[in-house]
């Protein structure tokens, strides 16, 4: 059974046609090797959605649900010449998962710096 309170929340957000932001995660939108392949082409040149389709076995309708995430996660950004819409890398927000990404490549620096000091010393114990 519903709670009062949930009755009214619902109700509002249909009466007044308020629509609910979804946010993706970051983090599952670059996890598709399709949408990795998109932000390595829109890195070296601002691309619309018709030259981004031609890099891939697929319909320009499927490469535009691609850069609407992207897009929500603001890893890319729009700009409009024209009548053409051209997608480019929000360098802003790669820094940030750069940034982030940043703790766990030391962590696996120093763990490979110190197998490398075990195995060394391993090799010289043998001779």
């Amino acid at each position: 059974m519903q709670s009062d309170s949930c009755i009214y929340i619902c109700n509002h957000v249909v009466a007044n046609n308020i629509t609910m932001e979804t946010r993706r995660d970051i983090f599952q939108a670059i996890a598709d090797p399709t949408r990795r392949a998109i932000l390595a082409l829109i890195a070296i040149q601002a691309m619309t959605p018709n030259a981004l389709a031609e890099h891939f076995h697929t319909s320009r309708q499927a490469v535009s649900k691609h850069i609407k995430i992207l897009a929500e996660c603001e890893l890319v950004k729009q700009e409009l010449s024209g009548r053409e819409i051209y997608y480019q890398l929000e360098i802003k927000k790669m820094k940030e998962i750069d940034k982030w990404l940043e703790q766990f490549r030391k962590l696996w620096e120093n763990r490979f710096n110190e197998l490398d000091n075990i195995l060394s010393t391993m090799k010289k114990q043998k001779k």
